[in-house]
């Protein structure tokens, strides 16, 4: 069994912030995500992020929500890793289950109404949580994963600050 390391593990802190309520904030560099809440709180979740040449920065929304997502690599990467073709949009996909890359849980990230292809979601590589390694999507534990698909409502806003360290493509 994989060990987290405890500063990774859910919390809730305070966190003053002039992002209102239900706001996601991605804070790539410390591999944290934040769950906005009322009166200067959040719940916090350490993540796994885009390795360098992945990862992205900008405002979007969370357009809608999956429980046991299909998993479905964008071409792009089907290109780069042809063992994935099984998988492939043409082919239909990775059914739901306990070793799907989406985990238990996704949330749908769009911008300016367009699917960004990237993704919140559960892993069942508990070990990428608090490292760089995704090809872009933001991964949480399954536990986190479940917790956070709960309280996020369609809509939400995500805000995603970049790492320094990295050239990040700005998403808007």
């Amino acid at each position: 069994m994989t060990q987290i390391d405890e500063r990774f593990w859910r919390t809730d802190i305070d966190y003053p912030t002039s992002e209102k309520p239900g706001t996601l904030i991605v804070d790539t560099p410390a591999k944290y995500l934040y769950h906005v809440k009322p009166g200067g709180r959040a719940t916090r979740y350490g993540i796994g992020v885009g390795r360098e040449g992945f990862a992205w920065s900008g405002r979007a929304v969370v357009a809608y929500k999956r429980e046991w997502p299909r998993w479905t690599p964008p071409d792009s990467m089907v290109l780069r890793q042809p063992e994935l073709k099984p998988y492939s949009i043409a082919n239909g996909g990775m059914p739901p289950g306990p070793n799907n890359p989406m985990g238990a849980r996704a949330l749908y990230i769009h911008q300016g109404g367009r699917d960004t292809l990237y993704r919140l979601h559960g892993t069942p590589e508990a070990g990428s949580i608090g490292k760089a390694v995704s090809s872009g999507c933001i991964r949480l534990l399954h536990q986190d994963i479940i917790h956070l698909h709960g309280d996020v409502r369609d809509g939400s806003t995500i805000v995603v600050i970049p790492d320094p360290s990295m050239s990040l493509p700005e998403m808007g």
